[in-house]
């Protein structure tokens, strides 16, 4: 089983690996699996959401997936399983999954991979230098 298709099998299972279809747990287990193969499922996520955004951002990946969908909403107690309506919750889970597949089409591209670090660079270059 790729990377592509363990995520489908948790997106389309989250009960069966122990999801409540709640945004931050589902984050968190993501995160999980992330540490689990030493970053290699989601290293460049926050960088191809940044680009993506196209605003430089100090905010993790599961911050900017949430402001991604709802771009006005405030970002304090966002861990709080209240902070989100049941039907926000889907949403962001649904749009989680998608973001991350979405990414893993990229992460599996050299070239588009490449692509994405060049304009993050960019973005950056005048912080960094």
């Amino acid at each position: 089983m790729n990377d592509k298709q363990f995520v489908e099998a948790i997106r389309d299972s989250p009960e069966g690996h122990g999801l409540d279809g709640t945004y931050y747990p589902t984050a968190m287990f993501l995160t999980g699996v992330d540490v689990g193969r030493s970053g290699g499922l989601l290293r460049g996520f926050t960088e191809w959401l940044v680009v993506r955004r196209g605003e430089c951002s100090s905010f993790y990946w599961h911050k900017l997936v949430l402001l991604d969908l709802f771009p006005d909403m405030s970002l304090k107690g966002w861990k709080n399983p209240d902070h989100l309506t049941p039907e926000q919750h889907r949403q962001a889970v649904d749009h989680l999954f998608s973001l991350v597949l979405a990414f893993l089409d990229v992460r599996n591209d050299p070239r588009e991979l490449s692509r994405m670090y060049t304009r993050y660079e960019a973005m950056y270059a005048h912080i960094w230098e």
